[in-house]
């Protein structure tokens, strides 16, 4: 680039990207896409976790109203969406399974209780996998974008250099518009990198708080059944 021709205008984001090299271009777009579809699943993750929390909340205070957990099962339908009222329908239908066949005898009670826990615990396995899923690509991102980005940085600068010993010029004016190129990748790529990172250790987070708040409540569902056998007993 002729130096008189270096201008404010050179160092713009639109001018860098169209005159960075094909392979540069090609490591923008695809940090751009990347940063596209990270916080396509950030988004997704803020609402899903508020409505999953609201929902809860709204269950667990119903669970604590002192209805029968039988007529608050009832008024969830029969295909409940949030993982609670599946968790409750779920030791019902056990509990309501066993005291058809009977509860004679203490192991029986025991392979009740043993079944119940399982259930419940098939059930957060299952919700545990459905709420972190796309954390992965966010890691994948907040990891690879930084390492893509210098890769466009190295092979930017190594075609900044060759052309700069075909010119023959190495004045400032020629070298920091081709070195501007290059280092434009490092920062797309940064740019893609950190809110990924910030929010798969947010959404690790809640998820993992979630879970908790379903294991809560897998507890206090197997102590109530278990407080009805003993009445029973």
């Amino acid at each position: 680039m002729d130096s008189a021709a270096v201008t404010p205008e050179s160092f713009n984001f639109v001018v860098l990207f169209m005159r960075a090299d094909w392979v540069v271009k090609l490591v923008m777009l695809g940090l751009a896409l990347a940063s596209l579809w990270s916080w396509t699943v950030i988004l997704d993750k803020t609402f899903r976790f508020a409505a999953l929390n609201r929902e809860a909340n709204r269950f667990e205070d119903e669970v604590a109203s002192g209805k029968s957990l039988e007529e608050v099962a009832a008024k969830e339908g029969e295909r409940p969406r949030h993982a609670l009222p599946r968790m409750l329908q779920g030791a019902l239908r056990e509990w309501r399974e066993a005291r058809t066949k009977g509860l004679a005898t203490d192991t029986q009670t025991a392979f009740l209780i043993q079944r119940i826990d399982r259930v419940l615990d098939a059930a957060i396995a299952r919700e545990s996998a459905r709420v972190e899923d796309g954390l992965g690509s966010l890691a994948i991102v907040a990891t690879a974008s930084p390492f893509v980005g210098l890769f466009g940085t190295v092979w930017g600068i190594m075609h900044a250099f060759q052309s700069i010993a075909i010119q023959k010029n190495t004045s400032l004016a020629v070298v920091a518009p081709s070195i501007a190129e290059a280092l434009f990748a490092t920062a797309i790529g940064l740019i893609a990198a950190i809110p990924a990172y910030i929010a798969f250790n947010k959404f690790s987070t809640d998820a993992a708080k979630f879970a908790g708040r379903l294991e809560g409540f897998a507890d206090d569902l197997s102590t109530a059944i278990q407080r009805r056998l003993a009445e029973r007993g």
